[in-house]
């Protein structure tokens, strides 16, 4: 959903404001015949960026936020304060990012220049860290107060940022395709976490293997530890703590496989060290497959055969290495 609205009525901006972000004081500071707002928004559900000017110096105070912001000046300074913490924001290469609790206030917005203000859910974007190190995490997500935008994660970050502004301008708008809208979303939490000061940022650069979301890892755990359980999707959700949508959407995007494919997986690991280490006098391969998870006996020799190339009778009888 996207919103275009130009007004001279500092009431009227400030409802504007309160509908797109937060509950607001807007006090004009100067020159106040000069205000006019003139605001474009665009919300990717969770996501709110917004191209804002106000034409006038203005104070805008919000209390606290309930989510995490960044605002990123252009053409003039911005001075504001958070729980008693002050700052001062130039337009050459810095960005302010705020947390959700705490008295809030940009003291002075410059009139001649606009903000890229981007106001991101709380529970969204501390979701979106606990699915991406696998860790719930012990205390609130904190941001640091600033953000570099003038090399590294920063500056690519604002660039994403920027292009998704500029989308607002255009007559044919990518951002309306839920195709486009939906990775974009991602992108922007995944950026910010990757750009951001905050205290698991370290963990973000582990090898992609590390870095699958909880609800993956709780049900491949579960999996792991118990993989000759007659498991449903269903079950498997719970075990998760997810929807079955949600865990499978998750296991199509980080594992590669339906989390039901993942198990048959594991069972054939666990078949297979068996046979090998099996004596062919003492257990059969039909024991062995019913042993872990499998009803039947020539599916299972199908799929053993797809993945190791032999026969399961073969590698019973075959000594171990």
């Amino acid at each position: 959903m996207r919103t275009s609205f130009r007004t001279g009525d500092v009431e009227e901006a400030r409802e504007a404001i309160t509908s797109a972000f937060y509950t607001n004081r807007l006090d004009v500071l100067a020159a106040p015949e000069r205000f006019g707002a003139a605001f474009e928004v665009v919300d990717l559900g969770g996501i709110t960026i917004g191209d804002l000017a106000c034409g006038a110096d203005v104070r805008v105070r919000c209390g606290e936020l309930g989510a995490y912001h960044v605002n990123i000046p252009l053409g003039g300074p911005m001075s504001w304060h958070q729980a008693g913490r002050p700052g001062l924001i130039t337009p050459r290469g810095r960005a302010a990012l705020f947390q959700p609790v705490g008295s809030t206030s940009v003291d002075r917005w410059a009139g001649d220049g606009r903000i890229i203000a981007v106001k991101l859910e709380r529970g969204l974007l501390e979701n979106r860290l606990e699915e991406l190190t696998g860790r719930a995490p012990r205390t609130p997500l904190t941001l640091g107060p600033e953000l570099d935008l003038t090399r590294g994660r920063g500056r690519a970050w604002a660039r994403l940022v920027r292009v998704l502004v500029d989308d607002l301008a255009e007559p044919a708008r990518t951002l309306d395709h839920a195709l486009v809208a939906r990775p974009l979303r991602d992108a922007v939490l995944n950026g910010l976490l990757l750009a951001a000061d905050h205290r698991d940022r370290d963990l973000l650069d582990a090898p992609a293997r590390e870095l699958r979301p909880a609800p993956v890892k709780r049900a491949m755990d579960a999996m792991r530890e118990r993989p000759e359980h007659p498991f449903t999707t269903s079950e498997l959700a719970a075990e998760a703590r997810v929807g079955v949508r949600r865990l499978q959407e998750a296991f199509a995007r980080y594992v590669g496989l339906s989390p039901m494919a993942y198990l048959r997986t594991v069972r054939l690991e666990r078949a297979h060290l068996e046979l090998v280490a099996a004596d062919p006098g003492a257990t059969t391969v039909s024991a062995v497959a019913h042993r872990w998870g499998f009803g039947h006996l020539g599916r299972f020799a199908e799929q053993y055969r797809a993945k190791y190339g032999t026969a399961p009778s073969r590698t019973l009888r075959e000594p171990a290495p």
